[in-house]
């Protein structure tokens, strides 16, 4: 049986209230006034608590802010026996959940008791929202755990196999074995940046790319920079969100046009390889590798297995776009325009 409060100054409607009430199946508690009613609510559960508005003391509305102070605040029917439109609104607008004009007969009670019934089942409707809503956070907290502890794992065993690969490149005497292997395990180094990003960020689901092309570009710099021939990378790169699979891909090209630069561009001395990241537009974004060498020939890098640039065409396929060689560019300037998302 639901239980209700009903708080009213009046002796003779309180007894009528508690008797017509009882008979439509209700548990009434009934206070002379809000100070009472207060203490009441604070002191036992009630699924629901009746308020008039015209009392001595503290009146309706200020008992209502005060019921609607508690740690678990019941619903509240405001009952008053004024028609007036601004009370109405005043006791909504301060979190009563009904209205009910007073009036004589059972027409009165019969009115209390469909409003009593509304406001317990759109309460009991709210509480079960909440449990739901609640139990979906819970539930997408341990999926968010769960994918960072996944992502934790892949980048260890990438790291690991990328650690093998250059264990036997360094074991190898053919220079184009080792160099080959050398080539794969940047490729895999930059796969696995990415995990490391989603594990160690806040979203599992997409990669800051700045601070990802930065490791990442850094890490480039200390393989391929020397002291016989020094590279110098840099970067500039706007704030970008990309989906992580769109973000290994764009790792993956940047690995290979950087690469490619190092190894080709300045054969005879220190260089500059520059790498620029921008949006473009509000659904684009723009990645721009660049050097001041000696330049490509018919748009194939000079030298290497072609695995490179296989690629690179089959990652940017994957963007649904294509990488462009800038002509005009005194050096080698590759261009790509891909979506966000």
């Amino acid at each position: 049986m639901n239980r209700i409060l009903y708080i009213d100054d009046d002796e003779g409607i309180r007894r009528l209230a508690s008797r017509a009430l009882a008979r439509r199946g209700w548990d009434v508690t009934t206070a002379d006034g809000g100070e009472l009613g207060v203490r009441l609510a604070a002191e036992q559960k009630f699924n629901l608590v009746a308020v008039d508005h015209y009392m001595p003391g503290i009146d309706g509305l200020e008992t209502l802010a005060r019921l609607r102070e508690l740690p678990d605040p019941p619903s509240v029917v405001y009952v008053t026996g004024s028609e007036e439109q601004r009370v109405a609104v005043a006791a909504l607008r301060a979190g009563a959940s009904e209205y009910v004009v007073k009036s004589v007969g059972d027409d009165f009670f019969d009115l209390l008791d469909a409003s009593f019934k509304a406001v317990v089942a759109r309460a009991q409707l709210e509480r079960q929202k909440a449990a739901a809503e609640e139990e979906l956070r819970l539930s997408n907290r341990r999926l968010e755990a769960l994918l960072a502890e996944v992502n934790h794992r892949v980048a260890n065993s990438l790291q690991l196999v990328s650690a093998m690969v250059r264990l036997q490149a360094g074991a190898l005497s053919d220079p184009a074995a080792r160099a080959a292997l050398e080539d794969t395990q940047r490729r895999i180094s930059a796969i696995a940046q990415v995990h490391r990003r989603l594990y160690t960020g806040g979203d599992v689901e997409h990669v800051d790319m700045r601070e990802y092309l930065g490791a990442l570009v850094d890490e480039l710099g200390q393989t391929w920079s020397t002291a016989e021939q020094p590279r110098a990378l840099r970067l500039v790169a706007d704030p970008i969100q990309l989906p992580t699979d769109r973000a290994v891909s764009l790792g993956v090209i940047v690995t290979e046009l950087v690469s490619n630069a190092c190894k080709y561009a300045y054969p005879s001395g220190s260089g500059e390889v520059r790498v620029a990241l921008h949006r473009d537009g509000d659904d684009v974004f723009l990645l721009a590798v660049e050097d001041d060498g000696v330049g490509m020939s018919g748009g194939i890098s000079p030298g290497g297995t072609g695995v490179g640039t296989k690629l690179i065409r089959a990652m940017a396929q994957s963007l649904q776009t294509t990488v462009e060689y800038d002509v005009a560019h005194r050096g080698t300037r590759a261009v790509l325009r891909a979506a966000l998302a």
